[in-house]
């Protein structure tokens, strides 16, 4: 272990010093809710409330784009391409930008991107309100979307750090992963009212509306350059593999990214519920099944984003990654089991409960373990695992459901991810260890 993670475990980094922890306690049920401490700073209020605004803003976005394509094609098959072409950019520039990040003011390169994902938003409408009807360029301008998307998530996410004390960073992170969660159940249903009453095109210029009140927060952030001291670079390939080679040599930040890794791969069965829906709970109705699986996990993520403060308090930040995972697990595995819709949705809903405490103290591992020069590529390397884990899972449970059939891929994936997990933290003490 070197000297920067020494220092960064024990939470006596630049970071720590930079701003003095709140050492006020909550009293009674403000105890068990979630923890606003965070909010308390306006910097780190401003980068939040831009969050609230482009949650469900995006998702409106993320809605319109399948379906015109569908509108256009009439076939899901290129429904599917899409997402795979938004996918390589969003990887691709979600490496570089975590260098990029590493090396500039991360409140310039923030301006940048937020602009070209509301320029990329208004040309989407300009396309739609014009009748183009065209897939390639829905295709592109897609491309195109997660490319700035790449460049600015390890950015923000990395700045973080830097607005809050190293104690609030799961609380900072709770707050923002709920925003997110909460954008992924409103922002769909909201496009579904809206489509119908003011249009599809409308749901773009909504969206790139919303992201100029964000490119105003991010305005109003404090210039976060480069810590004094670090060595001036530029952001290249070479950079990129020394963010891969800093993740070897920290078994921490590593085993963080195998257990989001094994748990989505494992362990997210949501390309198997139009199945399940149509075979196992049909007798409920088939519509009113899909429509409760894919909601139950982000509705159990938002709650536990509400109660956070059971949980974001607590220091042994690697115990609560691995009890995370398991109890993850064990609620899937419940669900594959489950012959009662009901049933299945209440293991869902405990299953997203579990991926907020995840997502909580995995976030704040990335943060308070590397050190600043490396917090953008660390999150780089996030983006691209939240990104491709959900899309890896879909093929192995597809296919796995074929074989097998659903509810058995279900709960054997469940199973794999508990025994999977739970031999890592015993192979590995480096996560049993780690605490602030």
């Amino acid at each position: 272990m070197d000297t920067s993670e020494s220092s960064s475990q024990s939470g006596t980094g630049p970071d720590a010093k930079a701003a003095a922890p709140d050492g006020t306690r909550q009293r009674g049920w403000r105890r068990w809710a979630m923890d606003t401490r965070p909010l308390r700073r306006p910097a780190y209020r401003r980068l939040w409330s831009s969050t609230v605004v482009t949650a469900v803003g995006s998702q409106l976005t993320a809605v319109a784009v399948p379906k015109q394509i569908y509108d256009i094609t009439g076939s899901s098959a290129w429904v599917g391409a899409a997402s795979l072409a938004g996918l390589l950019p969003l990887i691709v520039f979600a490496l570089w930008g975590g260098a990029v990040a590493d090396t500039v003011d991360r409140r310039k390169l923030l301006l940048i991107t937020n602009t070209g994902i509301a320029v990329t938003s208004l040309l989407f409408w300009i396309q739609a309100v014009t009748g183009m009807a065209s897939v390639a360029a829905l295709m592109l301008l897609l491309a195109l979307q997660q490319a700035f998307w790449g460049l600015n998530a390890p950015a923000r996410n990395a700045s973080i750090a830097r607005l809050v004390p190293e104690d609030e960073l799961p609380a900072a992170n709770a707050l923002g992963s709920t925003v997110m969660q909460t954008g992924q159940v409103v922002g769909p249903l909201l496009a579904g009212a809206l489509i119908p009453v003011i249009g599809l095109p409308e749901l773009y210029l909504i969206d790139a509306l919303a992201l100029c009140v964000t490119v105003w927060a991010v305005y109003k952030l404090p210039a976060l350059p480069p810590l004094a001291g670090t060595a001036v670079r530029r952001a290249g390939v070479r950079e990129v593999v020394a963010g891969f080679r800093y993740i070897a040599r920290h078994k921490v930040l590593l085993l963080s990214f195998l257990a989001d890794i094994v748990a989505m791969v494992f362990g997210m069965p949501r390309a198997l519920f139009p199945q399940l829906a149509a075979e196992t709970y049909a007798p409920y109705g088939e519509g009113l099944a899909l429509g409760l699986l894919f909601a139950a996990i982000p509705i159990g993520a938002v709650a536990g984003g509400l109660f956070s403060g059971t949980f974001s308090r607590a220091r042994r930040h690697g115990w609560m990654v691995i009890g995370a995972v398991v109890v993850w697990g064990a609620a899937i595995t419940g669900f594959g089991l489950s012959g009662s819709l009901w049933l299945a949705v209440a293991f869902l809903v405990v299953a997203g409960v579990a991926d907020m405490v995840s997502m909580v103290f995995r976030g704040a591992i990335l943060l308070s373990a590397a050190t600043d020069e490396m917090r953008g590529r660390m999150q780089g390397v996030f983006t691209v695992v939240v990104a491709g884990g959900p899309r890896l899972a879909d093929v192995l449970h597809g296919g796995a459901g074929s074989a097998a059939g659903a509810r058995e891929a279900v709960a054997g994936g469940g199973l794999l991810v508990v025994a999977v997990m739970l031999a890592l933290a015993v192979a590995m003490p480096a996560l049993r260890r780690y605490r602030v």
